[in-house]
Order: C-alpha cells, then sequence, then structure tokens
C-alpha cells in the first residue's frame, strides 16, 4: 500500500489532488450526519454555532479554511511535502463546506431542507466526480495528451492544440446549453462524452430546446417522451441516493 502511495500519488505529483479529494468527501459526509443529527435534535450532538443568537452557517467556515488552505498552499513550492498535503486537504474541507451549501448562497436564503437544496448535493457531486476523474489521470479537454509528444515524437503545434481544445471546449458548451449539466460538465474530462451529448436531442425546456425546437415538432415531441420514458426513473434513482446520503428535504418551498 505504501509503495502504491509513493508510486501512484506522491511520485505522480498527485498528492494535493489526493488529500483534496479524501478530505472533501470526508467532510460532506461529516456535516451532513451532523445536520441530520441536528434536524432530529439528537441532544448528545452539539448544535447550531449561534455566538449571541446569530446562527453561523458552515459556509462562512468553508470560506475561512478555503482562504488559509488556498492561499497558503500558494506559498508552498514542494507538492510532495507534508505542508502541501495538509494545506490542500484544509482546502478539501473548506470547498466542501462550502458547496453543501451551495443552494443557500445561490438563493440568499435558508433552503438547506427546501427541495432547492437539492442543488448543493449535485453541486458536491459533480465536483466530486470531477476530482475523481483528474484524480485517475483525465485532463481537461484532453490538454494532458495534446501537450505530450506524439508517437512520432514530434509536438503539436499551438494553432493544432487551440483548434483541438476549441472544438472540444464547444462540444460540452452545446450539451450544457441542451440542459444535459452532468454530461456537459464530465464531458470536458471525456470528450467522447460531450460528443454524444452534443448531438443527441436536448431536454425540454432547455435553452437549445427554446430557440431551436419549433412547438409541436416531432423533435419536441421525441424530447419530452425520452425526459418522461428514460431520464424522469433515472433522476428518481439519483434523488433517491441523494436522501439516503444527504438526507430528505423536509421544508416545502
Amino acid at each position: 500500500m505504501g509503495s502504491w502511495f509513493s508510486t501512484e500519488i506522491v511520485a505522480a505529483g498527485k498528492l494535493r489532488l489526493f488529500c483534496f479529494f479524501v478530505f472533501f468527501i470526508a467532510t460532506f459526509l461529516f456535516i451532513r450526519i451532523s445536520v441530520r443529527m441536528i434536524r432530529a435534535q439528537v441532544k448528545w450532538w452539539p448544535g447550531n454555532v449561534t455566538p449571541g443568537g446569530t446562527h453561523i452557517h458552515h459556509v462562512v467556515f468553508g470560506l475561512v479554511f478555503m482562504c488559509v488552505g488556498g492561499i497558503s498552499g500558494l506559498a508552498v513550492e514542494d507538492g510532495t511535502s507534508i505542508p502541501a498535503g495538509l494545506l490542500a486537504a484544509l482546502f478539501g474541507v473548506g470547498t466542501s463546506l462550502v458547496l453543501d451549501e451551495f443552494a443557500l448562497v445561490l438563493h440568499l436564503d435558508d433552503v438547506y431542507w427546501k427541495e432547492q437544496g437539492r442543488l448543493s448535493v449535485d453541486a458536491v457531486f459533480v465536483a466530486a466526480a470531477l476530482c475523481g476523474l483528474a484524480l485517475l489521470g483525465a485532463s481537461p479537454l484532453e490538454l494532458g495528451d495534446l501537450l505530450a509528444p506524439q508517437p512520432d515524437g514530434e509536438l503539436l503545434s499551438t494553432p493544432e492544440i487551440a483548434l483541438i481544445v476549441g472544438f472540444n471546449t464547444l462540444l460540452s458548451l452545446v450539451t450544457l446549453f441542451k440542459g444535459k449539466i452532468w454530461t456537459g460538465l464530465i464531458g470536458i474530462y471525456v470528450t467522447p462524452l460531450a460528443l454524444v451529448g452534443a448531438i443527441r436531442l436536448a431536454r425540454p425546456g432547455s435553452p437549445w430546446a427554446r430557440r431551436r425546437y419549433e412547438p409541436d415538432s416531432g423533435k419536441l415531441h421525441r424530447a419530452e417522451w425520452r425526459e418522461k420514458k428514460i431520464r424522469e426513473p433515472v433522476e428518481q434513482v439519483k434523488v433517491g441516493f441523494q436522501n439516503f446520503v444527504a438526507g430528505r428535504p423536509s421544508i416545502k418551498s
């Protein structure tokens, strides 16, 4: 295990990313357990932080941890050192706390246990997925492969790199414009996924569908059928998993 960690994580320059990812996930699980214990009014569990009667949301602590971990981390040049790992871990803790209340920041309202609060869980899941892909070696927009020497030993020219990166970016943007958030974001790292998302029908109600699909058109009807028959069952599974991990919303919007 130690040999694998030294070779695959430290030597590969992924120590900071690994520490960030582990503490990001651990913090999210901890804070969700904490808020569920508070909601259940478990007497022996510490409650909310309310000095002087003011409820301090954990997004505030997250911002402090992000600033300390991020700014201090910039001063550490050796990415394989213990301080580098610890500061990356602190940054991961802060990022998790902030994203866990992303919906609250977006709406400027305490929607944590409302339906709108699911957006926070989505944000955490997306961030964890993207970080996991990076940890596995995926590079955004295939930059890692483009900047590496080709099989013939030659490097791609700057215009060639710009063209490929621009095309990959366009695919992800079109996918996002079609209302496929998960596909578009993960497609930044997995280009074939972005290509599939860009080619296939847009979701009804998305900016793409509103602009390009005429009312009562065949494309709109097919998009609505797919939304009902395919996406909604998948969405129910995702919501069920979110409820299991993060807790079920209990306050009507």
